[in-house]
């Protein structure tokens, strides 16, 4: 009769399946996230375009600039005209200052980016480095119910050496001595 696992064993077994799986998901997701980047970026301009919206971000883009050199002569031309005995008003002061209520051309341009970052990450699931990562975490997720799903430890151990074999590793590796120092 074969013995149930213990919640120890349990959680032995799955801190190894994440000491497997982990550091390649995380070496995957780096590369991957290189080509979102990427892909991200070309992406907002050319969905801009493709939605009119890089109309609406140029008009944008020259208001707000026309905007800040407003304000800016403004500052310099009441800064220059105060009176000597007298304090400008607090927005003269305050340049920081945003109110929530008022939409800008980062607001717009941080929109376009958020849709275009989603539509990105679909197209990195088609690229082989995407596939990778979408297997890796299969495998891991597969490992992780092989964990929770098994009988005895035996059993385990033999369940989870054919998952890990599929990422190159050996479930249960023989390690080796270390060399002697003279």
């Amino acid at each position: 009769m074969s013995k149930a696992m213990t919640k120890y064993q349990l959680d032995h077994f799955k801190s190894k399946v994440k000491r497997q799986f982990n550091p390649l998901i995380e070496d995957q997701e780096l590369l991957v996230k290189q080509f979102k980047t990427e892909a991200t970026n070309k992406a907002v301009s050319k969905l801009a375009k493709k939605m009119g919206a890089d109309k609406i971000i140029d008009q944008f883009r020259k208001a707000e600039k026309m905007l800040d050199e407003a304000r800016a002569s403004a500052l310099t031309f009441f800064s220059k005209k105060k009176p000597a005995d007298q304090e400008l008003n607090y927005n003269f002061r305050d340049q920081g200052s945003r109110y929530a209520d008022k939409i800008t051309l980062s607001d717009c341009e941080d929109q376009l980016r958020d849709w275009a970052s989603n539509l990105a990450e679909k197209e990195i699931e088609r690229r082989p480095e995407g596939a990778k990562l979408k297997q890796l975490r299969d495998l891991k997720t597969k490992a992780l119910d092989t964990v929770m799903e098994a009988g005895t430890p035996e059993s385990l151990a033999i369940s989870l050496n054919a998952v890990s074999e599929k990422i190159g590793l050996a479930w249960n590796q023989e390690l080796t001595a270390l060399p002697k120092i003279d």
